[in-house]
Formats: C-alpha cells, structure tokens, sequence
C-alpha cells in the first residue's frame, strides 16, 4: 500500500458472513498475521469434523490458523500477544473476548455489527430487523468493550431493505458491506489518519436475540403481517413451519393479502395455481413455497397436485 504503513492484523472469525471481510483483505493485499477461529465440528451423517468457512478461507491462502477452546485463560493470551497484534478485526466469531484480550493490539479491537448500532445489539440482528420490519438496516465498525455490543461506534453505513428481503438476501448483502467498511477503515488507520470513536446514544437501544427453532412454528392466531415478515426472516434458518394434517410442513415464501375474513385462524380459505390463502388472526396469508419432510422445495401449485389439504391447520 503507497504511502500506507503495515499494519499487524490479527482476524477472528468462523461463519460464513465473515468470510468476505477476510477474503477483502487478503485481495487488497493486507493479509492478517493469523486467523482465530472456532474449533472444527462434526457434521453430517457421518458426523466427521469440519472446518468452519474462514477457517477454510484462510488455508485457501496459507494464512496461519489456531483454534482455541476459549479465550479466557493465559495460554490464549499468550498465543496472542506472541503474534504482536497492531489491530484485532473480529467478525461473528462465537467466543467472548475478555478484558485482557481486548487490549492487547496497540489499536484495540475491532468488530463488524450487522445492525445500525444502537439497534439490535446481540446475535441476530439481521433476522430481527426483517421479523420487526425495519426499512433500514446497516454495517457498524465497533471499537468493541466489555458490554454486549456497546462499545463506541467507528464507522456505520446504511442501506435500505426490499419488501421481499429474506434472511439470506441481507446476510450476503451486510457481509458484502461490512467487507467494504472495514477496508476503509483500515486504509485509513493504514495512513495515520485520526478514527473518532462516537459512544452510541442511549436512546433507540433494542436487543437481537438469539434464533430459537421453537419460534419457527406457525401461530396462525397473529396477523397475516407479522407471520409473512418471519417466513422471510427465518429464510434460510430456522424456516418456518406448520402442521399440514399429521405432517410438518416448511414454508419458504408466503405473501400478505390485505383482505378481512370472519373464519378461525388456520382456516384453509382457498387453493390454486396463486398459492394457499390461510386465514390468520388479522387478514390473510398466502402460502407460495412449502417443502415436505425429505422432499425438495415447491411452489404451492406443485404441492397441491400432490397433496391434499384439511379445512383447517390448527394454531401450535
């Protein structure tokens, strides 16, 4: 980088939304000294460890790999003080960082948030603002601190949310922008240039929970609204589901229809090329994408000329 000193990056980071901020600096010719990142799990049938997304991305580019247990005790703080850190970029990587880790790096610690901080703060931020049906959504670069998701805010930069956004779509987009804000902040610690860390204001502060499989069931007694904003929040995870007869039913898509009925909630109002309609505590929902047990996704129409619907799919 011309004119830009070498800057010592330590990166951690395990899931697949932090794999673009890794890969952004590896490109841009800024390779972190190591990476940290979870130990391997076991996965599939055969329940054989594998290696988490930066891990692989890492290996990829012979960038040195270490996978603690936890970060708290003195082993951990001494792998990381021997690899002299000048910055520590931490992306969704699932262990507490405690006090003495966090300074260590002459430049602290910095972490990508997937909200506009203060709002939804915690561990799903991306799926709570489509559950909540937020228009906006956003990238913070955090100097982290001791509190969950507290600490003074870098950088933020916004974007705007599509009506039919899914978990999916925005967690591809906010890793995409979170890579680009941290770069720049990078390059821009890289020229000796002053970043002003703005505490965050304490009014506006809500909390991202973390995903729930139990949540995923369908409650037809809510409105038609708030369960077309979940189908799409908990796509690709947990997904949304019901019981059609004696079976557990995905659903994938589903749209709101603006229309007032007098039927109880679960009701089967209609069925056709267009989708189901299912009455719901207020207006209607029209199921567009289910999946059955072990079978492949379907449009609705698919799935009718297979299966055979009872007049009414009961609330959990």
């Amino acid at each position: 980088m011309n004119h830009e000193a070498r800057i010592r990056i330590l990166f951690a980071g395990t899931p697949d939304f932090a794999v673009p901020a890794l890969q952004r600096l590896i490109d841009e010719g800024i390779p972190p000294v190591a990476v940290l990142t979870q130990p391997d799990r076991p996965s599939g049938r055969g329940r054989q460890l594998l290696a988490g997304p930066v891990k692989q991305a890492a290996v990829a580019s012979g960038i040195p790999v270490h996978q603690p247990l936890t970060l708290r005790n003195p082993a951990a703080a001494d792998l990381i003080s021997g690899l002299q850190p000048d910055l520590m970029i931490v992306v969704a990587y699932g262990l507490i960082l405690p006090t003495e880790i966090l300074q260590l790096p002459r430049h602290g610690c910095w972490n990508i948030h997937a909200s506009l901080l203060p709002r939804w703060r915690g561990a799903a931020p991306i799926q709570r603002a489509i559950e909540a049906g937020d228009r906006e959504s956003g990238v913070c670069i955090m100097q982290m601190d001791q509190g969950l998701d507290t600490g003074p805010v870098i950088y933020r930069t916004g974007i705007g949310l599509d009506p039919s956004e899914t978990g999916g779509t925005l967690h591809d987009r906010l890793a995409d922008l979170g890579a680009t804000a941290l770069l720049e902040c990078v390059r821009r610690l890289s020229r000796g240039e002053a970043l002003v860390a703005q505490p965050q204001p304490g009014a506006g502060i809500t909390y991202a929970r973390k995903l729930d499989k139990t949540e995923a069931q369908i409650d037809w007694t809510e409105s038609a609204e708030a369960l077309e904003r979940r189908i799409r929040a908990f796509n690709p995870w947990p997904v949304a589901w019901c019981m059609v007869g004696a079976e557990r039913i995905r659903i994938w898509s589903a749209q709101l229809i603006c229309t007032d009925h007098q039927e109880p909630p679960g009701t089967v109002l209609g069925a056709g090329a267009q989708g189901i309609d299912i009455a719901t505590g207020k207006q209607v929902l029209r199921l567009l994408e289910l999946q059955k047990a072990g079978k492949r996704r379907m449009r609705a129409a698919d799935f009718l000329n297979s299966n055979s619907l009872p007049d009414r799919l009961d609330k959990p």
